[in-house]
């Protein structure tokens, strides 16, 4: 709810979509400097407590977005240094989070549990803009953002309801230089592993050429001449696809030929990414997005198994961490570089063209990486200690 609600609330503020690019950069900023460091946090310390810490400031962030917006107060300016905030406090609960994960189930589950969380993360994506769309027509904007603060609780509910999860942590002693040496293993490990760096690599085009999402409030406003409510549905489009396809992976005994389903995943996501930018009509945008989350969901399960399964539980963290600069960085780079093309060349323009760079990406690093695309699935796994 929150995220449509702050793209709809700069389209409220501006009618410039370079704005996107600001917000874009409030969330990379923390991402290219210390995302390393949240990693190391996540294998140092007890990934449990860390969500504690992080969703708490999240809760923060949401009420004081609520509050600014109650009083008439907001202004652009405020929402960039909160979407910062809520930024680094990301930078610390992904890598925790996601590297919590192989400790809760086993081995052969792990690509049905990233079906299954796949599932939960995408019905809120659908619900949540859906229901910001109304929220924001019949209730006002500041309703948002008290909903998703109180929201919140229900999180912190399931962390106390996980009990403790074992974990290996890095034992390393404290200070800068010792920090910055953990960090170096994690890179040099990544380095070390074709399958994990390409896999990286792919993850960034995909999130760079995500500008569809983005910028859908100056689609919806501008392109196809719809308002509140029926934005709120383009933004939950990409979700129900998305959830479709992740039902199906979910109960799937064994996911074969994975490398090449993941650069087909990922072709198939820059050319309905480029539909959608051809279309001016509602219902095949939406259809489009459609497409397009089906696509990005089968990718994101795949890269998230091939490197949580290749990663031994020691540098996990770290691992994701440092992931978290393609994954995390991608797409506020590409909402950057979308801003300021559709402010340029128009909102059609900068969609399709990042479709199509997508696709011309995928083709060269398939023929630089190409074990990527032999990748099965069910190579032996790195050692654990």
């Amino acid at each position: 709810m929150q995220m449509a609600a702050l793209l709809w609330h700069l389209r409220l503020l501006s009618d410039q979509p370079v704005l996107v690019s600001g917000i874009g950069l409030a969330r990379v900023l923390p991402l290219l400097f210390i995302s390393p460091f949240g990693g190391l946090a996540a294998d140092r310390y007890n990934r449990r407590l860390i969500l504690f810490i992080t969703q708490g400031i999240m809760i923060l962030v949401a009420f004081l977005l609520g509050l600014l917006t109650l009083l008439g107060v907001i202004q652009i300016w405020h929402i960039y240094i909160l979407t910062m905030l809520q930024a680094v406090a990301g930078v610390f609960d992904t890598p925790a989070r996601q590297a919590m994960m192989p400790n809760l189930v086993p081995r052969e589950d792990l690509p049905n549990a990233f079906s299954l969380q796949s599932i939960a993360f995408n019905s809120g994506s659908i619900l949540g803009p859906g229901l910001s769309g109304l929220v924001i027509g019949y209730l006002g904007m500041h309703y948002v953002y008290f909903f998703n603060a109180a929201s919140f609780l229900a999180v912190l509910a399931a962390l106390v309801a996980m009990g403790k999860i074992s974990q290996v942590r890095v034992k390393t002693p404290g200070g800068v230089r010792a920090s910055l040496s953990s960090i170096r293993e994690g890179f040099s490990f990544i380095r070390s592993k074709p399958i994990i760096l390409s896999s990286m690599l792919l993850d960034f085009i995909a999130t760079f050429f995500s500008s569809a999402s983005t910028l859908m409030p100056f689609v919806a406003r501008d392109v196809l001449h719809v308002g509140e409510i029926e934005y709120g549905w383009l933004s939950a489009a990409e979700s129900i696809g998305a959830v479709s396809v992740g039902f199906i992976f979910s109960q799937r005994d064994r996911i074969r030929r994975q490398g090449r389903l993941l650069m087909g995943a990922v072709l198939a996501f820059g050319l309905a990414t480029a539909c959608f930018g051809l279309v001016n009509n509602f219902w095949l945008a939406m259809f489009a997005l459609l497409l397009v989350g089906a696509a990005d969901t089968v990718s994101t399960i795949i890269r998230n198994t091939i490197r949580q399964l290749q990663t031994p539980d020691h540098i996990r963290g770290r691992m994701v961490g440092i992931n978290q600069i393609f994954f995390g960085g991608g797409p506020q780079l590409g909402e950057i570089e979308a801003g300021v093309a559709a402010q340029f060349f128009g909102v059609p323009f900068a969609i399709i063209s990042g479709g199509l760079g997508c696709i011309l990406a995928v083709g060269i690093l398939a023929v630089i990486y190409p074990q990527l695309g032999h990748y099965r699935g069910d190579e032996p796994l790195p050692e654990t200690t």
